[in-house]
């Protein structure tokens, strides 16, 4: 059967990291295993179907959202399997890094070697945390039992419920901003993620953090306190996480 080389990660070890219980990886493909780059640095890798993972294939797959999510959840799992080892520093690939084969996935980790050495210093001893704010139900609304006494006092009452409305939704931006920038004090690197118009009410503050692991703590409860704070003045606070770093590998690579 023909093949390509998925590639799931990198990853910078002292040793040959364990595969040894590596999960299955993508639907299809062969267990992930490990090549040596250069010095300290290895790719993560597998065999997959050219049937179902060559560009017509793979183009038609895309349009199914289920099986982009199922291979999304697969190739996370291997990422996250090698964060999760000791002493070992990730950098997660993109859905889909294909090759024609594994020659090839190892020279062109290697061309890229110096710029992945520099983000490996970067990213070693942290982890990604997410940081979601949305707009809270509306602290305002026209009371009333009965009918207002005139169409003067409803229009009065609707003028002021509106007013009420926009500081709401004010004061809420406010506290997502303060929010931002209290954790981004203490992480090592931090973006806000732009929201594609959806027709959806976006989201007050939809941000990444890059965290070093011994701030954990203290991150984390810097965004409980924030939480609280965004929660009296009119938003919801969801912090998720950790996560292997793929915002900040991401734009790395742009730059690259």
């Amino acid at each position: 059967m023909a093949t390509a080389t998925y590639v799931y990660c990198v990853v910078q070890s002292g040793r040959k990291p364990s595969t040894a219980r590596v999960p299955a990886g993508l639907p299809g493909g062969e267990r992930p295993g490990v090549d040596q780059v250069g010095s300290k640095m290895w790719v993560v890798h597998s065999p997959v179907p050219l049937e179902r993972y060559g560009t017509q294939p793979l183009e038609e797959s895309l349009r199914d959202l289920q099986w982009v999510s199922a291979i999304a959840v697969a190739h996370e799992a291997v990422v996250e399997h090698f964060a999760g080892l000791r002493g070992v520093t990730v950098i997660p690939m993109k859905l889909f890094t294909l090759f024609s084969n594994p020659d090839r996935a190892i020279a062109e980790m290697h061309r890229r070697s110096k710029r992945l050495t520099s983000l490996f210093a970067k990213l070693q001893g942290c982890e990604e945390w997410g940081v979601r704010i949305m707009h809270g139900p509306s602290r305002s609304a026209v009371k009333g039992d009965g009918r207002p006494a005139s169409g003067t006092e409803f229009l009065t009452a609707r003028k002021r419920a509106r007013d009420e409305s926009v500081a709401a939704l004010r004061d809420s931006a406010q506290a997502a901003d303060h929010a931002y920038a209290l954790l981004a004090e203490i992480a090592a690197d931090h973006r806000r993620r732009q929201q594609e118009a959806s027709g959806v009410i976006p989201p007050l503050l939809d941000a990444a953090f890059l965290v070093p692991v011994r701030r954990r703590a203290r991150f984390r409860a810097l965004a409980a306190r924030a939480a609280d704070d965004v929660l009296q003045r009119g938003g919801r606070l969801t912090l998720t996480g950790p996560w292997p770093a793929y915002n900040f590998v991401s734009a790395a690579e742009q730059q690259a």
